[in-house]
Formats: structure tokens, C-alpha cells, sequence
């Protein structure tokens, strides 16, 4: 069973940047039934330019037979802040305009999803959530929810993902924008401006999603007279294409820059005081050849996580092998989590 929800939070909405919004959408798809008990939540936050489906775009992990089903669990994942899939974006009315947002749209933090996704946790009565999953800039969000709100995350699942947003991932976004903002039509104020500039924005995001080793599998020609239209630029232009045909150049450009915001230490003691506070028990996973999110990454946390413990994943797909790799995942996540019940029995064993 499959519920297509919108909340909408009436107040002020703070930023983090002190910047305010009138009121916040947010748009979520529940799986599943929540037990009396309410002990059986699974809530997965979203990469970049996925949406609410999690049962679609996670498919082999999230799925009616698969280690997170409707069946057994319940099921939470919420569009976030600034994407176009029903939540509050730059393509939304601004009230004090009449008019959509686009480049007035306030800029949102990785902290500000979290803080809106709260609210949406606390709307729905739900106190605790057994597992918090993300990978990519939805393992951001989790790992800041887990700082957040410590005694709420049961298991935390960081799934290729970082403390804070390194140089390279940076320029990497900063590259996409500069693509974008060079497509003049982004400054004409309309849903489809900056669509070629989105397209060489996503080209470049591909490079470092997938990997040298995927490439070659997959684009490599099997002649050798070619000297244009090789199998590498069709596949550029088509993923560019594709992404146009489903997403808005407007929040692509707030996403990237709120990827880039993401810094756990930010007004806090210090990066490694803020992941030690963290309370869930933390499995991190790591894609071997990631270029966008290298493993050191996913080191760092679990180095700097109370007890984590640590997985590396071997992929051709580079950082896109986390939502690939679905039958690795699957063992390591479900093996996780069944120590990790056996590891809470013990302990009420202990106190009895």
C-alpha cells in the first residue's frame, strides 16, 4: 500500500541563513502500515534529483520483497526543500509576489531539509525511527538528523556520503552552475529556462558519478574506422536530455549549492565532536572507486562515529553503484541490522 501525501507546515519557516519562508510544502510517499507500537519506521532521504518513489529509485533494496517492504515495514521518503518533485522550490508562487520564486528562491541548507523533514516526523506522531537511510546528499541529511536529534535514530545507514563537502565535490557543482548560468535563458524567469544549460551540467555530473572502468564497459566501440559520433558523447547527450526532460534548472542549481553547504562542524565545536555525539547504531558503506564521495569519506565517519562499523563496496559504477549494488547492500544492511537487534536483546537481558 502506497499513500502520495503533501504536508504543509503553515508557520514561518527559519532558514539557516535567517532568511524566512511563509509557509513550507513538503511532498512524502508512506509504504506500509506504522504498527501499534510505532517501532517500525524506515525513512530514506533522497539523492539529488530522485524524488518521494523511494520504491522506485531504490529498487532491490526498497521493494515488497526486498530487505525494506511494505509488508513488514513502514516506509517514509519526503521530497526535500528546493526540488521540483511537490516540496517548496524556486518554481513555487512566492506570496509576497504572486509570482514563482526562481532566482529570489532563499537558499536552503542540507540542515534546513533536515529541519523541515522533523517537522514532518513530528506532524506524522512519529517519535522514533528504526532505520535512517541515505546515500549521497540524502546520507547528508541523515547523518545531520542523527546529530539533530541523537535519541530519535535507532540505526543510522550512510551510504556513500561525507561529514562535510569536499573542495573537488564543490568544484564539481560550481562547474555544473557555471554551465547552467551560461545558458542566458536561466535569467528569463521561466520553468524551462537554462535547459541547455542543464544539459551540460548533468554531462559533467555523469563523470563523476560513474567511473573509467564504466565507461569502458559500456561506451567502448567495437570498431576501430570511427573518428566522431562515438558511443560517449550519444550517451552524454542523452543522459543531459533525459534529466531536462524531468527536472528544472532552477532546483538543480539550489541542490548542488545546498550539497555544498553541508558541513557537519558549521556553528558546532568542531566536525569530529559533532559525529561523536551521535547515538544510533551507524553502519557506513563505502564504493571503492568513487570519485565524487571517495572512500576516505566513509573512513572518516565511521573512524569518528561511536562504534560504526565500516563496509567497502566493490563496484564498476563508481558512486552510482549505491543505488546499483543493490544485492551487496542487501546482505550487509540486513546482516547490520539483525547484530544490531541481537545487540539490543543482550542488553535488556543485562538490565532485567
Amino acid at each position: 500500500m502506497s499513500t502520495t501525501s503533501t504536508y504543509t507546515h503553515t508557520k514561518v519557516f527559519k532558514l539557516e541563513s535567517g532568511k524566512k519562508l511563509r509557509k513550507i510544502e513538503l511532498a512524502y510517499q508512506t509504504y506500509g502500515k506504522l504498527n501499534a507500537k510505532k517501532d517500525n519506521v524506515i525513512w530514506a532521504c533522497h539523492a539529488l534529483t530522485a524524488n518521494a518513489d523511494v520504491l522506485d529509485w531504490w529498487k532491490g533494496l526498497f521493494g515488497n520483497n526486498d530487505l525494506f517492504n511494505p509488508e513488514e515495514h513502514f516506509i517514509i521518503c519526503a521530497n526535500v526543500l528546493s526540488s521540483h518533485y511537490g516540496s517548496t522550490n524556486p518554481l513555487s508562487v512566492n506570496p509576497t509576489t504572486g509570482l514563482p520564486y526562481y532566482l529570489a528562491f532563499p537558499e536552503v541548507t542540507i540542515r534546513d531539509m533536515v529541519a523541515a523533514h522533523r517537522l514532518l516526523a513530528a506532524h506524522l506522531g512519529i517519535e522514533e525511527i528504526k532505520v535512517l537511510i541515505g546515500g549521497s546528499l540524502g546520507g547528508q541529511q541523515a547523518v545531520e538528523w542523527a546529530i539533530e536529534d541523537s535519541s530519535a535514530i535507532q540505526n543510522l545507514i550512510l551510504v556513500a556520503t561525507n561529514a562535510v563537502h569536499s573542495p573537488w565535490g564543490i568544484a564539481f557543482n560550481e562547474s555544473q552552475r557555471l554551465a547552467i548560468s551560461s545558458d542566458r535563458s536561466f535569467y528569463a524567469n521561466k520553468p524551462d529556462g537554462g535547459l541547455k544549460g542543464l544539459k551540460t551540467a548533468r554531462s559533467i555530473a555523469l563523470l563523476s558519478y560513474r567511473s573509467y572502468d564504466a565507461y569502458t564497459a559500456t561506451q567502448l566501440e567495437s570498431v576501430n574506422e570511427k573518428t566522431d559520433s562515438f558511443r560517449a558523447s550519444s550517451y552524454q547527450n542523452y543522459q543531459g536530455e533525459k534529466l531536462c526532460k524531468r527536472f528544472n534548472a532552477y532546483s538543480y542549481w539550489y541542490l548542488s549549492k545546498a550539497m555544498d553547504s553541508h558541513n557537519v562542524g558549521r556553528n558546532r565545536s568542531s566536525i569530529t565532536d559533532a559525529l561523536a555525539s551521535i547515538k544510533a547504531n551507524t553502519l557506513v558503506i563505502g564504493i571503492e572507486n568513487d570519485v565524487l564521495f571517495p572512500i576516505s569519506e566513509q573512513q572518516f565517519l565511521s573512524k569518528h562515529i561511536p562504534e560504526a562499523e565500516f563496509f567497502s563496496v566493490k563496484s564498476a559504477y563508481g558512486h552510482d553503484g549505491f543505488l546499483i549494488e543493490t544485492d551487496v547492500l542487501t546482505n550487509v544492511i540486513g546482516n547490520f541490522l539483525k547484530e544490531s537487534t541481537n545487540k539490543k536483546i543482550i542488553k535488556l537481558h543485562k538490565t532485567a
